[in-house]
């Protein structure tokens, strides 16, 4: 594979019709330097990326935005020596945090993604990134712009493909005409939010993902640490990303439910993280769970919970009625 080979091989997935090939567990990293978590620092960063490489993770998922560019920087030192034992997927263009790039020229313009990719290229110390997405959608630029542009980097081999985050179906099908009225690349993969307690995406986006052959990467799969198992109606552990972030979820959590759940995995012998990726991974369409961790243990964790339990037909549909919206 390169420089190293990962000490565990878990199963992969192709992104699309790509020649990209990623792990069914991936890792996100927008808590790579992120105050008051333990890959605030350089050090932990690192311990996170050997942990991911030795669990057989390959997929990392990063965006010029997270902690705005130290994910990157973090990361660029973390993969020395070992960049040939990953995909890496970064992300540009979000419209909500001002990179101050371009002059101010609209995010999916020629202007911004050449200035975007060149930043991202030089933290991340890399001479490629795997799969290249726009982070959310740019009503100013036509969409048939941004992939033009797009198709250059991967020309130039500074891309080998590229994706849309938070695209409705509507955007992905407009994208899709396009890519084929230019006659070249197109968008291989789509990133939203889904999750069992976040089920949009299946009215939505996923229809389109699985019409068009889509590679399908979930954000905040484990409903940002929810279904990891932790939680409890009494026990709400202050280290998690919940309670950093977002206590407030907790307060409309559907308890009830969430223990039906608990049941139902002890009845099975599975952990709840276990149950909850043999779910995600049973959806036609989704390529890799982007699961965040902050320590090596929780890539461990996630990585075995990928293919620690495979769910029957008759499960799938049982968890899906438990959760529906």
């Amino acid at each position: 594979m390169g420089e190293d080979e990962s000490m565990t091989a878990l199963t992969s997935r192709t992104l699309g019709s790509s020649s990209v090939s990623v792990s069914v567990a991936g890792l996100g990293s927008n808590n790579f330097g992120r105050p008051g978590t333990r890959t605030e620092t350089q050090e932990g960063t690192t311990a996170v990326l050997d942990a991911a490489r030795d669990a057989g993770v390959t997929l990392l998922d990063t965006a010029d935005v997270y902690t705005v560019g130290v994910s990157e920087t973090f990361m660029g030192v973390g993969l020395k020596g070992h960049r040939d034992s990953f995909i890496l997927a970064s992300k540009f263009g979000h419209s909500g945090v001002d990179m101050n790039l371009a002059g101010g020229a609209p995010r999916g313009s020629r202007a911004y993604i050449r200035a975007a990719i060149e930043g991202s290229l030089r933290r991340l110390q890399t001479d490629w990134i795997d799969l290249y997405q726009l982070h959310t959608p740019d009503p100013e630029t036509p969409i048939s712009d941004t992939i033009a542009a797009l198709s250059e980097l991967v020309d130039e081999g500074k891309i080998r493909a590229f994706g849309h985050s938070n695209f409705t179906a509507e955007q992905a099908i407009e994208a899709e005409k396009a890519a084929l009225s230019l006659g070249g690349p197109r968008f291989e993969s789509a990133q939203n939010e889904y999750s069992l307690l976040a089920r949009d995406a299946e009215h939505d986006i996923l229809p389109v993902v699985r019409e068009y052959g889509l590679g399908f990467l979930p954000y905040f799969p484990l409903y940002n640490g929810l279904f990891t198992g932790k939680f409890s109606r009494s026990e709400r552990p202050a280290d998690t990303r919940i309670m950093r972030q977002k206590p407030h979820l907790l307060e409309n959590v559907p308890w009830d439910r969430i223990e039906e759940y608990q049941r139902f995995c002890a009845d099975r012998g599975a952990s709840m993280l276990a149950a909850t990726f043999g779910w995600l991974l049973a959806q036609p369409g989704l390529t890799s769970v982007i699961a965040g961790a902050t320590t090596p243990e929780q890539v461990r964790q996630n990585a075995e919970a990928s293919i620690e339990w495979s769910p029957t037909d008759a499960d799938i549909a049982q968890i899906s009625r438990m959760f529906a919206p």
